[in-house]
């Protein structure tokens, strides 16, 4: 927690309506970076279901359990409705993949619940009567990990449900082909108008950026071509040879795989793609072969090391960018404005856009970026940065003091610009300034001879999910 702040100061900033599974699932493992254990998650949602369902007063209970956490629900739901009255648990599957749901099965057998196990058409028939017998059946067969038409036996077992008239509650969301009467839903809506059951998510996991965020990362598949990791081009140069080279290191480092820099200074680095520009500093000369580059390029990253003399130029072809990542000396009026963009200030360089200063506090400060921020999305970097794309506000306190050293912002820009090949900009923010902060955490026992350059041999790590910060 920031210090000297409640959350409940954040939580204008929660996002209303229906969550995706994707944003559910980051935000599920955000909570449990923050401590909230998946144990205590299934728990809480398993007893509030049972909580639900015991309010309707039924005499006997059928509980339908696939195998992952959606029947984990259903388990812990189980044992806490077998107090109050009649419980079967139909279980669909002996393969339970979840570790957590596994327990609560095993937890299962000493709790006086009958349990039939039906992995086939045939079994799950055998099981009509129980069903018809029910007063309420529990679908707790496949939350939101399905894709795809339902395959057996959970194919038959909506349809023997649906024979039977018994009333339906699902657990989290229902299972396609099986209408429910209500569902209830874990910590926000998945779809509709459900009833929502708080499950102890805090509200934390949802405001700021945390380990879930990279789960919305694909990987590389096997057949993988050169190129399918995106092209970044790296406009900048000039006056400061050192910002474009660390900006397309760290593109390279964060999965783009051809990085291109157009610069007036020669950079010797085999990873790098060199485009040389005419003078001393990007100019007029350079205009249409820049935009050429940035046409063919996913991204462009402009701005690491420009210097004001060649903010003319940008403005130029800003509109032959599809999406582009605008920092530094890029970050003067009037502002270049790409079809997708995103602008990465730190705070005097939003007073240099905007003519607003940024509050120190980090309510203050969101507030300010949302309202006042310009259309696109904005990642506005200090101790705890703040992404908003005018609607959404997010923040990122991964990160440490030693990070004010000259450089860690082109790290971010190329990071941001590799991630935005494949991520909506709003998305690519966000997990770009975790990316970053989390590469600074990792270091943290350089303290002050910290250098952005270490930042570098980070990122994969942290992308992998396997560096040592915090």
């Amino acid at each position: 927690m920031i210090a000297g702040k409640n959350c409940v100061e954040f939580r204008e900033f929660l996002e209303k309506g229906v969550i995706s599974p994707e944003r559910m699932r980051a935000v599920d493992t955000n909570a449990q970076g923050l401590g909230v254990s998946a144990v205590q998650l299934m728990e809480c949602a398993g007893k509030g279901l049972a909580d639900y369902v015991r309010g309707m007063s039924p005499g006997h209970v059928v509980l339908l359990c696939g195998k992952g956490n959606n029947g984990g629900d259903g388990f812990v739901a189980a044992r806490h409705l077998c107090r109050d009255c009649m419980v079967t648990v139909i279980v669909l599957s002996r393969d339970i993949r979840s570790g957590e749901a596994l327990r609560n099965f095993h937890v299962l057998s000493h709790c006086g619940v009958d349990v039939i196990i039906a992995e086939t058409p045939d079994a799950v028939c055998a099981c009509r009567d129980r069903i018809t017998s029910a007063d309420v059946v529990i679908d707790a067969m496949l939350g939101t990990g399905i894709a795809g038409g339902l395959r057996e036996p959970y194919a038959t077992c909506a349809r023997v449900v649906c024979e039977s008239c018994v009333p339906v509650v699902a657990a989290d969301v229902p299972t396609p082909g099986l209408p429910a009467a209500v569902v209830c839903s874990f910590h926000r809506a998945k779809e509709g108008e459900p009833v929502v059951i708080d499950i102890g998510i805090p509200d934390e996991a949802e405001c700021f950026t945390g380990p879930g965020d990279l789960l919305l990362l694909r990987k590389k598949g096997k057949h993988s071509h050169k190129g399918v990791g995106g092209e970044v081009l790296v406009i900048g140069g000039g006056p400061y040879q050192g910002a474009p080279y660390l900006a397309g290191m760290a593109a390279i480092r964060a999965g783009a795989d051809i990085v291109r820099v157009a610069t007036p200074n020669l950079l010797p680095c085999p990873d790098l793609i060199v485009e040389r520009t005419c003078g001393q500093v990007i100019g007029e000369d350079d205009v249409d072969r820049l935009a050429a580059l940035a046409q063919r390029a996913d991204v462009t990253v402009c701005g690491c090391g420009l210097g004001t003399e060649s903010h003319g130029v940008i403005s130029k072809i800003a509109g032959d960018m599809g999406r582009a990542v605008f920092d530094a000396d890029a970050l003067s009026l009037p502002l270049p404005v790409a079809d997708n963009t995103i602008y990465t200030p730190h705070a005097g360089e939003f007073f240099r856009m905007t003519g607003c200063r940024l509050p120190e506090d980090p309510v203050g400060r969101g507030r300010m970026v949302r309202d006042h921020g310009p259309a696109g999305v904005t990642l506005a970097k200090g101790p705890v940065d703040v992404i908003s794309d005018n609607a959404r506000v997010r923040f990122n306190r991964a990160g440490t003091p030693h990070m004010t050293v000259g450089g860690t912002g082109d790290v971010l820009a190329g990071i941001v610009g590799a991630l935005f090949c494949h991520l909506p900009a709003f998305e690519a923010a966000a997990v770009g300034a975790y990316v970053n902060g989390s590469a600074g955490e990792s270091l943290q026992g350089l303290g002050d001879g910290l250098a952005a350059t270490d930042l570098l041999k980070e990122i994969p790590m942290v992308l992998s999910g396997i560096h040592g910060g915090a």
